[in-house]
């Protein structure tokens, strides 16, 4: 740029520097992507579609003043199905690398194939048959435990931290 017939330097010198700052920038970008877990947000959605399953069958159990029944991960005739939609990368079961949440005691069926019980019934009066499910993306994993009064806790294992939160 010239200003009163002298060149300014002012226009290369922030060229250069947006320049620069864009160059890191990408390269920022790119160890982000890179160190991104998808199969994280994979069990986030998972948690979700769960949960959702859950709250919607004590809404039609209320409803229809019925029991409904749920079938994570499995088609049955008897019942109401409502299905869960799992990526493929996130699988039932806990990882033996894994503990068992806090105070829970070691279950049979579900600390392997994922599910103590692959079929709930919720009732009207919005209690359900007990139950307890893990599922995990290699890395991570959750934990969902529904009480017999209807309540669904769950809780997430997160291998950076190595303890379990709340989800």
């Amino acid at each position: 740029m010239i200003h009163g017939g002298r060149r300014s330097s002012q226009w290369g010198n922030s060229l250069l520097e947006l320049t620069a700052g864009m160059a890191v920038s990408a390269i920022l970008g790119a160890v982000g992507v890179h160190q991104w877990d998808a199969t994280g947000v994979e069990l986030t959605a998972a948690h979700h579609e769960i949960r959702g399953s859950v709250e919607q069958a004590f809404t039609l159990a209320r409803a229809r003043g019925t029991n409904v029944t749920v079938a994570l991960g499995q088609r049955n005739g008897a019942g109401e199905h409502l299905p869960v939609q799992l990526s493929r990368r996130i699988k039932w079961g806990k990882p033996a690398n894994i503990p068992l949440p806090p105070g829970m005691d070691t279950p049979t069926v579900a600390a392997t194939t994922g599910e103590a019980h692959a079929i709930i019934t919720v009732t009207p009066r919005g209690t359900a048959l007990a139950s307890s499910w893990f599922l995990n993306n290699g890395r991570d994993a959750l934990c969902m435990r529904l009480s017999g009064k209807g309540h669904l806790q769950v809780l997430r294992w997160r291998q950076d931290r190595k303890k379990w939160t709340r989800a």
